[in-house]
């Protein structure tokens, strides 16, 4: 059984990681206008810089929990192909084999003139002024709200293998990643769980799970891995 699991920022909240939709618009007191758009970098590439830099030292501190690690036990028993918006490395740190990251990975510098280009900083912090090889500011390896999602094609062909589509921890606030739940195929079983989760337009079959991420992923997953 293909099992496709979309997870947002609730699952990583549980861990310790901060997110902007709980506090009014802000990451740790910041607007995302000023931190997470092509704009704000233009403006002050050294304040996005900073707040990345501190974002990844957060992420480095901080442990998987355990709905990452119910995930990677259900692999035991079906295929599981995880589908993140979070960019932080807490899926493949507990262990997840098959991992996709929508909106880019807090870890990783790239180029900003050769987007191929790119470099692990695990450990480490992006300076302003510290180039690629080509000569260009290195920036944060993460997609910014009003840029192009790349890998969003890819997600698509994922959704549209699932034999059951399970969101965990999601909003379903941010386009177009929250539209991948309708690239499913028609026989798609689908999951919701989230305290706040609510019925989804164009969904019938849809079981809802109000729960935090760490007591109904287990139970989901429990129930899975008897199919």
């Amino acid at each position: 059984m293909e099992i496709v699991v979309f997870t947002g920022a609730g699952i990583s909240a549980e861990s310790g990681i901060k997110t902007f939709r709980d506090s009014g618009g802000l990451w740790e007191e910041h607007s995302i206008y000023d931190v997470a758009t092509p704009e704000a970098w233009e403006k002050d590439p050294q304040l996005v810089l900073r707040f990345y830099n501190d974002r990844r030292k957060q992420m480095e501190s901080v442990i998987p929990n355990t709905a990452h690690k119910e995930l990677v036990e259900l692999e035991r028993s079906h295929n599981v192909s995880i589908i993140t918006q979070n960019v932080d490395d807490l899926h493949e740190r507990a262990g997840s084999s098959n991992v996709l990251h929508l909106h880019g990975e807090l870890k990783m510098a790239r180029s900003t003139g050769d987007e191929s280009l790119l470099y692990d900083y695990t450990g480490k912090s992006i300076e302003f002024g510290e180039n690629c090889e080509k000569g260009y500011q290195l920036r944060p390896h993460v997609v910014w709200f009003g840029e192009m999602v790349p890998n969003l094609v890819l997600a698509e062909n994922i959704a549209s293998k699932a034999d059951v589509f399970i969101v965990v921890g999601s909003s379903l606030q941010v386009y177009p990643a929250a539209g991948l739940i309708h690239a499913t195929p028609p026989h798609c079983r689908y999951f919701y769980i989230d305290p706040k989760a609510e019925p989804i337009n164009g969904i019938a079959n849809l079981n809802i799970i109000k729960e935090k991420a760490s007591t109904g992923v287990p139970k989901l997953a429990s129930e899975l891995a008897k199919l």
